[in-house]
């Protein structure tokens, strides 16, 4: 099983493997707080897809797609995820404010098979 959650919200043993799936370090948050088993870098959105998304719904569609192309060449990295989700729940940690516009969203989603939703095969 798969769950997201934001940086902020406490961890709770349920949680099963926390995982920070962001480039950036979120905000305020320390390393005693955040309880990450691991934090993958590699698996977030590079920079300039991070930057050109900004965070705009308008442009979910398109950043899913850029998104699934980027992730296509993390092949070890997605089934180090993979791994982790067959062995108990694996929670998928970010630290956007929207909650259904965000990379951890897309990341699930691959990771299930789920295809893109909003426009963009």
């Amino acid at each position: 099983m798969i769950h997201l959650k934001r940086a902020y919200e406490p961890a709770l043993p349920g949680d099963g493997a926390r995982v920070l799936v962001d480039r950036l370090w979120p905000r305020g948050i320390s390393k005693e707080v955040a309880q990450l088993d691991d934090w993958m870098k590699d698996v977030a959105p590079s920079t300039d897809l991070r930057k050109w998304f900004g965070h705009d719904p308008a442009k979910w569609p398109e950043f899913q797609h850029r998104y699934r192309e980027e992730l296509a060449s993390r092949g070890a990295d997605l089934d180090r995820l993979r791994d982790l989700a067959r062995k108990g729940p694996l929670t998928l940690i970010y630290a956007a404010h929207d909650e259904a516009h965000n990379d951890a969203v897309v990341l699930r989603d691959v990771l299930l098979g789920v295809r893109p939703s909003g426009g963009r095969p």
